[in-house]
């Protein structure tokens, strides 16, 4: 595999500059000194970011975007091998790596690589951690899947001690990386397009907890169905975290404050640390807490840094996000596209100030509908009402035969308040005619549900 010398600066051209993650690495390049272009389908926030940088940005994705002088080209999971940049590159012979085989690469400059893996709350606790190492005075280079406003975007660039990101399981992208210190906060069946199932994603997982070295960490939450599966014979240190008096660290004493952000003590080996105190909701909060106190703990950051700096962390964007009121009540906004995500944003709601929940959810590909069908309309029965927007297709396209209008059915049936509306327009409509003084709106998903609460709040 072709390998890049971050100390000799070249041209990278990224295929999917606009992605969270591939933007941010973008950026990490271009204040290396390397030269940078790159192009995605469409103009966004984060592309015009780049540009506002120097960056030459194409939008749309054609042969011609391979330029004279790139040295090496950076392509996302979603590029396949018939995209006209990817093919023109092969021709032109220009070394080629995934964002995973990059950001592997990348995190070997570093003396103290983290990965924060997980199903979900990847983004929340790699927030939370960057969050942590601020407070205690730290110079981190931080990649996030989200935009956190403690570092003013989803990149920082620091120093060459610690390199923090995330870790997605999806296409086995982390099996590229080289960990120093890895979290795994849970292991749920998703991503079915990739995976055969549960079991082969719980394989996947272990390979990833294979990669730490000798006098590396695993910190892992006990919480997992037969953890042991994932730590026995590992080579690397391992660290427990969850509720059970089994784990090596524990939370107890848990409570809610009238916004219902938690507080809880840190117990580790029976001893308490201290208490902490979030200022976010939901109980899911609390062992993503958790995961980012043993880390910090395990490389040896003072526990009065990790309450100070988990006291200041509000959320990242679209993770129960406030985003204002309209008619006296209030919009919030949320990410969880996956059963487990959606119990939990839906308990968060209720710790809540509200009279009535309405929850608009627009499900996030076809094939995680149609695989998890009967576990999204478990979850989502619990609550007052639930409005379905059409399926957001991302990469996917509509052969499975699965609709948010048959989810609504589903949910009528276990005797919800349901409703499908074909449009963003219809759906505005229904909820300025519906949604009363005190109620709370959750704009749920991975699409761009995100876009109905906010057309709202401009009214």
């Amino acid at each position: 595999m072709y390998k890049i010398n971050f100390n000799q600066p070249i041209h990278v051209h990224f295929i999917g500059i606009g992605g969270i993650s591939m933007s941010g690495l973008a950026e990490i390049l271009l204040k290396e000194g390397f030269t940078v272009s790159g192009s995605d389908a469409k103009e966004s926030a984060l592309t015009k970011h780049l540009e506002k940088l120097g960056v030459l940005v194409f939008n749309g994705q054609k042969a011609s975007n391979i330029m004279e002088g790139i040295e090496a080209v950076v392509y996302t999971a979603a590029i396949r091998e018939d995209n006209e940049e990817y093919r023109e590159a092969v021709r032109q012979g220009i070394p080629m790596l995934s964002r995973a085989e990059f950001l592997g690469q990348m995190m070997t400059n570093y003396d103290m690589p983290i990965a924060v893996s997980g199903t979900h709350g990847k983004t929340t606790t790699t927030s939370m951690l960057s969050h942590i190492f601020l407070a205690d005075g730290q110079d981190p280079t931080i990649s996030v899947g989200g935009i956190l406003k403690a570092i003013g975007g989803n990149i920082r660039v620091g120093g060459s001690e610690v390199f923090l990101t995330e870790a997605c399981e999806y296409t086995n992208s982390f099996l590229h990386f080289f960990p120093k210190t890895a979290v795994i906060l849970n292991i749920d069946a998703d991503h079915l397009d990739f995976f055969k199932d549960l079991q082969d994603i719980r394989r996947s997982f272990r390979r990833f907890a294979e990669l730490l070295p000798a006098d590396g960490t695993l910190v892992i939450s006990d919480e997992i169905e037969a953890v042991d599966e994932f730590t026995e014979g590992l080579r690397c240190r391992v660290v427990t975290f969850g509720m059970k008096s089994s784990a090596d660290y524990r939370a107890e004493g848990l409570a809610h404050d009238d916004k219902g952000d938690a507080s809880f003590d840190v117990v580790k080996a029976g001893r308490v640390l201290g208490r902490v105190r979030l200022s976010v909701t939901g109980d899911h909060n609390v062992l993503n807490a958790l995961s980012a106190i043993v880390t910090a703990d395990v490389l040896g950051i003072p526990f009065a840094s990790m309450q100070k700096g988990l006291a200041e962390f509000a959320g990242t964007d679209r993770r129960f996000e406030y985003k204002g009121e309209r008619n006296g009540f209030t919009v919030i906004d949320d990410y969880a596209h996956h059963p487990t995500e959606i119990k939990a944003t839906l308990t968060a709601v209720k710790n809540y100030p509200h009279r009535e929940v309405w929850c608009v959810f627009q499900p996030h590909t076809y094939s995680r509908t149609k695989a998890l069908f009967d576990e999204f309309a478990e979850a989502l029965s619990d609550t007052d009402h639930i409005v379905l927007a059409d399926i957001y297709p991302a990469r996917e396209t509509d052969t499975l035969g699965v609709s948010s209008e048959q989810l609504a059915e589903a949910l009528k049936l276990l005797g919800c308040d349901a409703y499908y509306l074909p449009s963003f327009g219809a759906i505005e409509e229904f909820l300025l005619a519906n949604c009363e003084k005190g109620d709370v709106l959750i704009t749920m998903g991975a699409g761009d549900v995100v876009n109905i609460g906010e057309s709202l709040l401009k009214g």
